[in-house]
């Protein structure tokens, strides 16, 4: 009977665990107490921008997956990716004034800007993994009499999640980035964007939010990418 893997390793691995979740929403309150900023208000805005970049990322994890699933072999690759290559390389924020023209100052306009922001490092670097599938591994596909979309959930899913996951790394780093930025252009009334604008008179409120905001984006790798990224990896070594 296999062992079931253990999430915490020892005490100590939970307590830090514990503290690495606890610290930065701390940090955020003794930060809204001293600088006297509203709490309430202050957690809102976190959580908005939090909310919106989710939204943004699981629709840019899956379109990106589909569309390197899609072209990542044969002729609709050759055709397909260079097409792609040029549409990452696009500076997106030429477009926003555009977007807000037709689509108004709104989460849509937020979230569709996250998507295309985030979308390329997870399709480039799903695509990757893909591409260095071992012949061997396909052979064995096509003899296990896998097609469908038991072809994609039993081969194609497992081998392209530490591409998957890599991608997703990069790409909400750089999509936090232009959540604030894209928050801020537009105007928006909730979110990080509007509390970086509200306080940019104020150095010492400005520095503390971005120190929070780090320690945020901390813990979300902490605590979530890196142990998926370690764990993809162990998968595909066994």
């Amino acid at each position: 009977m296999p062992r079931r893997a253990k999430i915490y390793v020892s005490k100590l691995h939970l307590v830090v665990t514990i503290f690495v979740i606890i610290v930065p929403f701390l940090f955020l309150l003794i930060f809204s107490i001293i600088a006297n900023l509203s709490t309430g208000s202050l957690f809102r805005d976190v959580l908005i921008s939090a909310a919106r970049i989710i939204i943004a990322y699981l629709i840019a994890a899956v379109l990106a997956w589909l569309s390197a699933v899609a072209f990542y072999r044969g002729r609709r690759a050759v055709i397909a990716l260079p097409v792609y290559d040029v549409l990452q390389s696009f500076p997106t924020f030429a477009a926003l004034p555009l977007a807000v023209h037709f689509w108004g100052q709104n989460n849509f306009t937020v979230i569709f800007f996250l998507v295309i922001t985030i979308i390329w490092p997870i399709f480039f670097s799903t695509l990757s993994s893909l591409k260095l599938i071992k012949r061997d591994w396909q052979e064995a596909a096509e003899i296990s009499g896998l097609h469908g979309f038991n072809y994609l959930r039993q081969f194609l899913l497992p081998v392209s999640i530490p591409g998957l996951i890599t991608g997703s790394i990069i790409g909400i780093g750089e999509g936090w980035e232009a959540l604030v930025a894209t928050e801020i252009i537009i105007g928006m009334k909730t979110g990080l964007g509007n509390f970086f604008q509200s306080h940019v008179t104020s150095g010492a409120i400005t520095t503390f939010g971005i120190l929070g905001f780090l320690l945020l984006i901390f813990m979300i790798n902490k605590l979530v990418w890196i142990p998926l990224l370690d764990r993809s990896h162990r998968t595909m070594e066994e």
